[in-house]
C-alpha cells in the first residue's frame, strides 16, 4: 500500500496545459502514480496509508523562488513559514553578488557587515563553513524548504582582489576563475552579480565574461543585478545580453524591473530587446516580483566611490564632514550610481528596518518625513542612520510602475522571484506574499495571466532554467514537491502595513513527499535539502 493518495485534485501540472482531475499517489518522496478521473471509471481507486481530500483544490508543482535572500534565515528559523506557507518548495540563494561562500575569515567578516541589512549580522549563526560545498552541506542537515545556490561574484572579488576599485591582475583573475570552478563543481547552479553593489560593481565586462565562461563550462547560468535599473536601464540590460552571448552562457535577469520616472511605460522596449536576442538564439530568462516598490539597504544608494575599501572605509567617509558633503552632492544632484543614476527622492525612501533597536522610531517613515519631524535636512537624517546603524538599515524605494510590472510578467521567459528581505520591522510584503499575490491578484482578480500560465511561470519554467530533471512538473517519477491551493480564495495576507501576515488559501504543501504545511499550519518537518548543479 502506498504512503499517501491525494484524492480528487484539479491538477495543473506546470506545463501550461489545461487542468485535469486526478488522484495523485506519493511514496518515497516522489509522485509514483497519477490516476486521471476518466481512467479511474469502473476501476478500483488507489489506496494508501494516508488520504488527503483535495476536492475543490488545485494541485500544482511547488513554487520556485528564483530570487531569495534566505541565506541565513533558513539556518536561523527552522519554521520559515514566510516561504513555506506561500507554497515555495525551492529558493535560489546567493543573490546580487554577495553571500557567505566562498570566503575566508577576513572576507566573511566584511560580507557579514556589508549585507547585515539583508540577513542580519549573523551573531546567532555558527559560520562553520567557508566553501560553497560546505555551505550546501550545512543546508543538508535539514531546512524548511529546498535551496539552490549561486556563487556571488562580489564575494569572489572581495576574496581574490579586495574592495578596491581597480582591475584584477592576471593572477587575481585566475584565482577568481578557480573559485568559480570550485563552487560550480561543489554544486552551485550559477553565478550572481550585484553591479550596483561594491565590490562586484568594480569588475569590468571582460572580467565578468571570463567568469561566465567558467560557469557555462559547468552547465550553470549568469544572474546579474545589472548596472542600472534607472537612468541607464536599457543600456544595462543590453550590456548583460551582449556579455552573456560573448561568454556563451545562459542569462537570467534578476528582478527585471523598469523603475524610476525615466522608465515609465518603457517595459515594451526591454521586451523588444530580449525578443531580438532570443530570436538570434540567446538563452535568456528573467524573474520579477508582483509589486511596484523596490527594496534594498540605505547604504546601497551611496556612490560607489564612497563604498570603496569596504564597510569600514564607507563608515569613515560618512563620519568625515567633507567626504559626507561629496556623498550628499552625488546623491541629491548628480544621481549616484548606487541609486541607478537618478537623483534620490527622499520622500520615496521609506525605512523598513534597522539593526539597532534604538533606531526603531525611523521605521515606517520616509527619510523626508523623519527629517521634517526633526527640522533638519533629509541627508542629515540619512547620514545619522547610516552611521548609527552601521550600514544595516533597510529601505523600501517607491519608484515602480504598475504597467511595467504587468507587461513584463506576461512575457514567455518570465519566472517568479520574491527578492524577499526577511529582516526589519516592516519588510517589503513580497517576502511573505509574492506567490499567492500572483495567483490571487494578478490571476483571479485582474486576469493578467491564466491560472495555467501563471503556474508554469512559477514552476516548470524556473525548473528548466535550473536544469532540474525531476522538479517543476506534476509527473510520475518526479519529486513530490507539490502545493494544494484554493483558486477562489488564495491571496497574500501581507500588506505594506502588516508585511508579516501569512497567506490564505494554501492548506497543504509537500516537500520531498513530506508535509510541511498541513491544513494551513506549519508542521515540524525539516524536509528541505540543497539542490545541486548536475555536472554536464
Amino acid at each position: 500500500m502506498e504512503q499517501l493518495v491525494i484524492r480528487d485534485a484539479d491538477v495543473i501540472d506546470g506545463s501550461g496545459a489545461p487542468s485535469y482531475r486526478a488522484d495523485v499517489v506519493v511514496d518515497g518522496g516522489r509522485i509514483v502514480s497519477i490516476v486521471k478521473e476518466a481512467a479511474a471509471a469502473g476501476c478500483q481507486r488507489p489506496r494508501a496509508v494516508r488520504e488527503l481530500d483535495a476536492e475543490g483544490l488545485v494541485l500544482s508543482p511547488g513554487f520556485i523562488d528564483m530570487h531569495a535572500h534566505s541565506d541565513l534565515a533558513l539556518l536561523r528559523d527552522p519554521d520559515h513559514s514566510a516561504k513555506a506557507a506561500q507554497g515555495v518548495t525551492l529558493e535560489v540563494l546567493g543573490q546580487d553578488g554577495l553571500s557567505y561562500a566562498p570566503v575566508d575569515d577576513r572576507t566573511l567578516a566584511e560580507v557579514r557587515r556589508a549585507i547585515a541589512g539583508w540577513n542580519g549580522h549573523g551573531d546567532d549563526i555558527d559560520f562553520d563553513w567557508r566553501s560553497v560545498g560546505e555551505y550546501l552541506d550545512r543546508l543538508d542537515r535539514g531546512i524548511a524548504v529546498n535551496a539552490a545556490y549561486l556563487i556571488p561574484q562580489g564575494t569572489v572579488r572581495a576574496l581574490a582582489v579586495g574592495w578596491e576599485d581597480r582591475e584584477a591582475t592576471p593572477a587575481e583573475l585566475d584565482h577568481m576563475r578557480r573559485l568559480v570552478a570550485e563552487g560550480m563543481a561543489q554544486g552551485a547552479v550559477g553565478l550572481s552579480s550585484g553591479l550596483t553593489y561594491t565590490p562586484g560593481m568594480y569588475a569590468p565586462d571582460a572580467e565578468l565574461t571570463e567568469l561566465c565562461r567558467v560557469v557555462a563550462e559547468h552547465g550553470g547560468y549568469y544572474c546579474p543585478h545589472h548596472r542600472s535599473y534607472g537612468a541607464g536601464a536599457l543600456e544595462a540590460y543590453a550590456e548583460m545580453v551582449a556579455l552573456a552571448r560573448e561568454a556563451d552562457c545562459p542569462l537570467h535577469l534578476a528582478h527585471a524591473t523598469m523603475n524610476f520616472g525615466v522608465n515609465k511605460g518603457r517595459a515594451p522596449e526591454l521586451l523588444s530587446l530580449l525578443d531580438e536576442a532570443l530570436a538570434a538564439g540567446a538563452d535568456i530568462t528573467l524573474d520579477t516580483y508582483p509589486y511596484t516598490p523596490g527594496s534594498t539597504t540605505l547604504a546601497a544608494l551611496l556612490p560607489s566611490w564612497a563604498n570603496e575599501g569596504g564597510p569600514a572605509a564607507a563608515l569613515a567617509r560618512l563620519a568625515d564632514d567633507e567626504a559626507a558633503e561629496r556623498v550628499r552632492h552625488h546623491l541629491e544632484s548628480v544621481g549616484s550610481d548606487g541609486c541607478h543614476g537618478v537623483p534620490v527622492e527622499w520622500d520615496a525612501i521609506e525605512i523598513s528596518g534597522v539593526t539597532d533597536p534604538a533606531l526603531t522610531d525611523y521605521v515606517g517613515r520616509t527619510v523626508q518625513e523623519s527629517a521634517d519631524a526633526r527640522g533638519e535636512s533629509p541627508w542629515t537624517t540619512a547620514r545619522r542612520l547610516l552611521v548609527a546603524d552601521r550600514l544595516g538599515t533597510t529601505i523600501l524605494q517607491h519608484v515602480g510602475h504598475e504597467e511595467n510590472v504587468r507587461t513584463i510578467m506576461r512575457h514567455p521567459v518570465h519566472t517568479g522571484g520574491s527578492d524577499g528581505i526577511l529582516q526589519g520591522t516592516k519588510p517589503h510584503p513580497r517576502a511573505y506574499g509574492t506567490f499567492p499575490h500572483y495567483l490571487g491578484h494578478y490571476v483571479r482578480e485582474l486576469g493578467v495571466l491564466t491560472l495555467e500560465e501563471c503556474v508554469a511561470h512559477l514552476t516548470s519554467r524556473p525548473a528548466a532554467r535550473l536544469r532540474l530533471p525531476d522538479r517543476g512538473l506534476v509527473r510520475e517519477g518526479y519529486r513530490a514537491d507539490v502545493v494544494l491551493f484554493d483558486p477562489e480564495t488564495v491571496a497574500a495576507g501581507s500588506t505594506f502595513d502588516q508585511p508579516r501576515t501569512l497567506p490564505t488559501g494554501i492548506p497543504h504543501v509537500l516537500i520531498n513527499g513530506r508535509s510541511v504545511i498541513e491544513n494551513g499550519h506549519r508542521t515540524d518537518e525539516l524536509a528541505g535539502r540543497s539542490v545541486r548543479n548536475a555536472p554536464l
